[in-house]
């Protein structure tokens, strides 16, 4: 229990805390919408922002911000306005960011010491600062959430019943897939680049063995990604390894235990 008592330890577990959150959240809106490899087009699109930013001296956070939002803007608008099949569109968004990236890293003078981080993650590294704009992003989404659930639901799913309705199906999509990026930018430091996606994926393959209900898979997301990053920050510290590695492992194993269980579960259904 004495790793609670350090402030990096603490700051770390609020850290995942507040992302695990935020990312089943979001992470159960882009599964439920098959959405996913936009969130991975638009995580390797960062990495653009962040070589940048390095580049250019300054934040490489803001930076990722810019072109994750940037990114995804741009494969909504191919895919909406352009007629360009939206896995075309993350591929290309995918790749560019990748390149500039590489390009920007290259060009920059001398060494590069957070690089790893972004890429791999080190959520112990992460500030008091962090958390508080991590937690101010998790307010708005949950705000948003509460005040236009119904409306995100529809114009998600049945986005041609929704004009019907004068729902206002452009604006909720956008907005949903800014959170989306800025939500990708806050993980990258927690989880790294290279792994970031298992945290909004994951625990919706998790929760999906139990319920296909929106609200349900939301709960039970949040559930799972909460232990299961905390259980992982505790194992990385107890085996001196990197969390986001341990956090990952930890999603996979509840994954697995959860599709015994509901197989179980469909088989009993199936007798009775």
């Amino acid at each position: 229990m004495d790793i609670f008592g350090y402030g990096f330890f603490q700051n770390a577990l609020l850290g995942v805390l507040i992302a695990g959150v935020a990312a089943a959240i979001i992470g159960t809106y882009i599964v439920t919408r098959r959405m996913v490899f936009i969130a991975g087009g638009v995580t390797h699109a960062c990495f653009g922002g962040l070589g940048l930013g390095y580049f250019l001296g300054v934040s490489p956070i803001a930076m990722a911000a810019l072109f994750a939002v940037a990114s995804s803007m741009g494969v909504e608008w191919l895919s909406t306005r352009q007629q360009v099949r939206q896995d075309s569109a993350i591929a290309v968004i995918w790749a560019l960011g990748m390149a500039l990236g590489t390009l920007f890293i290259f060009l920059t003078p001398g060494y590069v010491p957070e690089l790893n981080s972004f890429l791999f993650g080190n959520i112990l590294t992460i500030t008091t600062s962090d958390i508080v704009l991590s937690a101010v992003f998790l307010v708005v989404l949950l705000a948003f959430f509460t005040l236009f659930y119904r409306t995100i639901i529809a114009c998600a799913f049945d986005p041609d019943f929704a004009r019907t309705m004068n729902l206002p199906v452009a604006a909720i999509n956008c907005t949903m897939t800014v959170l989306t990026a800025l939500s990708i930018v806050l993980t990258i430091r927690l989880i790294g680049i290279m792994l970031l996606l298992s945290l909004f994926t994951m625990p919706q393959m998790i929760a999906e063995n139990f319920t296909r209900k929106f609200r349900s898979m939301a709960l039970l997301s949040v559930a799972a990604s909460v232990v299961c990053s905390v259980a992982g920050l505790i194992c990385s510290y107890l085996l001196n390894v990197p969390a986001s590695s341990t956090i990952v492992i930890m999603l996979v194993a509840a994954y697995a235990l959860a599709r015994l269980a509901g197989n179980k579960r469909r088989k009993s259904a199936l007798i009775i």
